[in-house]
């Protein structure tokens, strides 16, 4: 497993990390924007390619996107990457 997606950061870090609040990690995990590592007894556990999703998040928050639309433009995002990396294996 890549070190990028394994979870190292407890919330109050990540948040800290992303001039975030801890509710708002909370939120955005119930809404399915980012998904934590846990620890057996329950603990959240972000990873680098967490904090990298919080700060894409952020900076849609800053530019007037509301959640629902995050939702979508990450989505969005998602497949375009997969898309690429398909066509550069084509190429290959």
């Amino acid at each position: 497993m890549s070190q990028e997606v394994v979870g190292v950061y407890a919330i109050s870090v990540a948040a800290s990390m992303v001039s975030m609040e801890v509710q708002n990690l909370r939120v955005y995990e119930r809404r399915g924007l980012v998904s934590p590592d846990r620890t057996p007894g329950g603990t959240r556990l972000y990873s680098p390619d967490d904090i990298e999703t919080l700060r894409r998040i952020r900076d849609l928050l800053g530019e007037g996107l509301n959640l629902a639309g995050i939702a979508k433009v990450l989505e969005l995002e998602d497949e375009v990457r997969e898309l690429r990396d398909r066509l550069a294996d084509r190429r290959e």
